[in-house]
């Protein structure tokens, strides 16, 4: 197959396809930040304000809730698919572009708990099957399923910047090798991991050399026994939390289904009100439980002394309720609020004995996207290629194992409902994605 013409023609296509996909996605992202950066930190601060009072959140999010529910109800593709079904790759069209990015650049900035990922996937995809009606190349179910998927991984690999993360992730999204796909990756993930653990301990423990790749940059303190120990007792505890907030996402999407744009807004004042009593409660800034969590992940790591105990376990309180809020009533992804609440929740935990600040953010993040996701093997090369830190590959391996284990066997709660829109005069359903 890889010497046939028409495959060649359509890798040269895709290889084409992703340069203005990702132009496109780096100022869809840029505009983003901008946004988020102009409305929460330079608007309160312009008005007197050291930093966003504690009800900034209630406008703005009324503005959200109302335009992305019109957006749902009335424009094709419904915005984008109900974050809490996960991550999809398949069902993007060209039509359901201006949905997407009206849902994506009104709501995220203005507070929404969820990320641009899921967005940047339906914009890429849209994008590579808008540019191919461009050039009339043929398009048959499957050029169509692997221009989605090429356009789709180009725009999240410039969201990670990292095209290793784009094609894992689009690998797994997509479904390839269907059920076999993780009953053969997972016991080989879990496999590698306990060797790297049994060989980086004989490594450190004995002093004794097997010849290495390492060049001679400095590293942090290798791991211990108390690292390895405390990771199966964390990563389920954190499956069982990010688990069950997507549960709440699901009677979440359940409640708006009827009456979109009423029940839509309805869920945004519930985040808006998550918002400001994390801010009452901790004196701390809104932001920090509302948006994606992505720069407050960043401040987090470099910083997490600046956190109190109470912060740690107000924001994991009131951001998880306001994620389960977003992820069935709101569009974008599920990726960055779950990376946020397991280092949040890594943070927290790292005083424990002989624990420490890296390797417990390292194995939470990884417990709490894989839990969100269902998707061991992205999950662990996300939370790597994101800390850079080599030393801990082996403990977010296996808080991605032992997560996505718990989270199989947990009660998966009510499906995601079908889309129903009503409106004065106008009665229509069509499906959600499933879960």
């Amino acid at each position: 197959m890889l010497r046939r013409p028409e495959y060649l023609k359509a890798l040269v296509f895709c290889g084409l396809i992703g340069v203005p996909v990702a132009l496109i996605a780096f100022w869809f992202l840029v505009t983003l930040n901008q946004l988020e950066r102009l409305i929460w930190t330079d608007w309160p601060k312009d008005l007197g304000w050291k930093q966003a009072p504690w009800w900034w959140g209630f406008p703005l999010l009324l503005v959200a809730g109302v335009v992305v529910g019109l957006t749902v109800s009335r424009l094709p593709g419904r915005g984008g698919h109900v974050p809490v079904s996960g991550l999809h790759a398949g069902g993007i069209t060209k039509e359901a572009l201006p949905g997407v990015l009206v849902a994506a650049l009104v709501g995220l900035p203005l507070g929404v708990v969820l990320g641009p990922e899921a967005p940047l996937i339906a914009l890429g995809g849209g994008l590579a099957l808008l540019f191919a009606s461009f050039a009339r190349a043929p398009q048959t179910e499957a050029s169509t399923a692997l221009l989605g998927a090429a356009g789709a991984a180009a725009a999240v690999s410039a969201l990670f910047g990292n095209p290793l993360v784009g094609a894992v992730l689009l690998m797994e999204v997509a479904g390839v090798g269907g059920p076999q796909l993780f009953s053969v990756m997972l016991p080989v993930l879990l496999a590698s991991g306990v060797g790297d653990l049994v060989f980086t301990g004989f490594v450190h423990w004995t002093g004794l050399r097997t010849g290495s790749l390492d060049i001679g940059l400095p590293k942090p303190p290798p791991l211990d026994w108390a690292d390895v120990l405390w990771v199966p007792l964390m990563a389920p505890a954190l499956a069982f939390l990010i688990h069950w907030i997507f549960v709440g996402g699901r009677y979440a999407a359940g409640f708006v289904t009827s009456w979109t744009v009423r029940n839509t807004t309805l869920c945004a004042l519930g985040v808006a009100g998550c918002t400001a009593l994390y801010a009452v409660s901790t004196g701390r800034s809104p932001a920090e439980a509302a948006l994606s969590g992505e720069s407050a992940l960043a401040g987090l790591a470099k910083d997490a002394s600046a956190w109190s105990v109470g912060a740690l376990v107000a924001v994991l309180a009131f951001k998880g309720l306001a994620y389960a809020l977003c992820l069935g009533s709101l569009r974008g992804g599920p990726v960055f609020p779950a990376l946020f609440l397991g280092g949040a929740a890594g943070a927290l935990l790292a005083p424990l004995p002989g624990f420490g600040l890296v390797p417990a953010m390292a194995a939470g993040m990884a417990a709490s996207v894989t839990a969100a996701l269902r998707l061991p093997v992205s999950g662990a090369v996300l939370v790597v290629l994101l800390l850079g830190n080599v030393e801990t590959v082996a403990l977010v391996v296996l808080a991605a194992v032992v997560s996505f284990a718990v989270t199989q066997l947990l009660p998966q709660g009510p499906a995601v409902p079908a889309f129903r829109s009503r409106t004065p005069g106008r009665t229509s359903r069509r499906e959600a994605p499933g879960p």
